[in-house]
């Protein structure tokens, strides 16, 4: 089954001071922005739990613009990467930075969300 065009599930979330969400090619991009803690998981969360909501989602999750991330942030990954394989879907992460994939790293989610440098198909934003 392939969304319509016309459903109102497929309407990004507005903006916020942490995320973005935008349609890249065949992607759902979320752009992640600033320090990502228990005060604004939440924010990044409600990108995440739309962009999840439909069948057969492919999400990017851009992290290159955070400049602080906590367990917080790890958790809504976490959650949504879930919600995204149990509809038949996918969520992969963008990352650069290397104190985020050491993040990954110690707590074992590396190969859970093994880092892309970059959003195929596109230049950096």
């Amino acid at each position: 089954m392939t969304p319509d065009a016309d459903d109102p599930a497929l309407e990004h979330p507005a903006p916020n001071p942490h995320a973005r969400t935008r349609t890249s090619g065949r992607f759902t991009v979320i752009e992640v922005a600033g320090e990502i803690d228990l005060a604004t998981a939440g924010f990044v969360a409600e990108h995440l739990d739309a962009a999840t909501a439909r069948p057969l989602p492919d999400v990017l999750v851009d992290l290159r613009y955070v400049v602080f991330f906590d367990c917080s942030g790890l958790r809504v990954l976490c959650r949504a990467e879930t919600r995204a394989r149990e509809r038949e879907g996918r969520l992969r992460v963008v990352c650069d930075q290397p104190r985020i994939r050491r993040l990954f790293a110690g707590t074992g989610l590396l190969k859970r969300f093994p880092p892309l440098s970059g959003v195929p198909g596109e230049g950096r934003r």
